[in-house]
C-alpha cells in the first residue's frame, strides 16, 4: 500500500498553525484529527436529540429554557468549527461552496434565523447530513470506494434516468387525463392535476386510496397502471446496475483531503488532487 505524503509548509503555502489546524479538522488519519471528528460527531447528534426533544410538548414545558440555551452553545460551537475550516484551507471559497461546506452553514442558520422568524429552529435536524462524515472518520476505506462507484455510476446513468423520467411523467399525464374522462367528479377525479396525482401515486405502487375508480372501464385500467408500476420499477434499477458494473473495477479511495479545495475521494496512489491539481 502506497505511504501517505507528509506534510510540509513549502508544499502547501500555508502557515503552520493552519497546516497543523487543517491536519486536525480535515484529517482522520492523526489521533488529534480522529478524535476532533468523533467529538463533531458526538455533537452533532446531541443537539439533533435536543431539537427532538424540544418537540415533545411535555419536554418543551419543563425543559424549554434549558434546550435554547443548548441550542446556543452547539450553534456558537459549530460557528467557531465553521470559521476554523475556512481559516486553515488555503482556497476558502472551495470549501464554502462544497457539498459539505454548504451543509456545515445550513446548519448553523436556523439559530441565528430565530431571532427574527420563529419556528425555523426545526430545520437544524439537516445537521444529520454531516453524519456522512463518520465514513471518513472511521477510515471505512471500502465504504468510501462503494459509495464513489454508486456516485459515478448515477452520474453516468443521468441521461438514460432523464429520458426515464421523462417518460414517466407523459405516462401519468396520458393516463390522468383519461381516468379524468372515464371517472367522475363524484369518485374524486375533479381534475386532470388530481387525475395526474392518482396516476403517480397508482403508478409508484404507493396507493393512498383518497382517490379511487369507481367505474368498470376505470377500475380496469388502474389494474393496467399498477401492474405497470411493478414492471417499471425494475427499469431504473437496472440502469444504474449496469454503471455499477462497469465501475467496478475502480480504485479504491483514501481519507486524504486537499489542502486547497478539501476535496475528498482521491486514489491511495494518488499525488496530485484530481479536482484541482494542488499537489497532495
Amino acid at each position: 500500500m502506497a505511504v501517505k505524503p507528509k506534510y510540509s509548509g513549502d508544499k502547501s503555502g500555508l502557515e503552520p498553525w493552519r497546516l497543523k489546524m487543517h491536519e486536525v479538522i480535515y484529517e482522520a488519519d492523526t489521533f488529534a484529527g480522529k478524535l476532533f471528528d468523533i467529538l463533531l460527531l458526538v455533537l452533532i447528534v446531541l443537539s439533533i436529540i435536543v431539537v427532538m426533544l424540544e418537540s415533545v410538548p411535555v419536554y418543551n414545558k419543563n425543559y424549554g429554557s434549558l434546550f435554547i440555551q443548548l441550542e446556543w452553545v452547539f450553534t456558537i460551537l459549530f460557528t467557531i468549527e465553521y470559521v476554523a475550516r475556512i481559516i486553515c484551507i488555503k482556497r476558502p471559497l472551495k470549501y464554502i461552496f462544497s457539498f459539505y461546506g454548504v451543509i456545515d452553514f445550513v446548519s448553523i442558520i436556523p439559530t441565528y434565523l430565530g431571532l427574527f422568524i420563529s419556528g425555523t429552529h426545526s430545520l437544524m435536524v439537516i445537521r444529520a447530513l454531516r453524519l456522512m462524515r463518520v465514513f471518513r472518520i472511521l477510515k471505512l476505506g471500502e465504504f468510501l470506494s462503494e459509495s464513489q462507484k454508486l456516485i459515478d455510476s448515477l452520474k453516468a446513468s443521468r441521461q438514460k434516468i432523464m429520458v426515464f423520467l421523462l417518460s414517466i411523467l407523459t405516462m401519468v399525464t396520458i393516463l390522468g387525463t383519461v381516468m379524468y374522462l372515464v371517472e367522475s367528479e363524484d369518485s374524486g377525479f375533479t381534475s386532470i392535476p388530481r387525475s395526474i396525482y392518482w396516476a403517480i401515486v397508482t403508478l409508484t405502487t404507493v396507493g393512498y386510496g383518497d382517490i379511487a375508480p369507481v367505474t368498470s372501464l376505470g377500475q380496469f385500467i388502474a389494474s393496467i397502471v399498477m401492474i405497470l408500476g411493478y414492471a417499471i420499477i425494475a427499469v431504473p434499477t437496472g440502469i444504474v446496475t449496469n454503471e455499477l458494473i462497469k465501475n467496478e473495477k475502480q480504485s479504491k479511495v483514501s481519507t486524504q483531503t486537499c489542502l486547497s479545495c478539501s476535496k475528498e475521494g482521491h486514489d491511495y496512489d494518488a499525488k496530485f488532487c484530481k479536482y484541482c491539481g494542488e499537489k497532495l
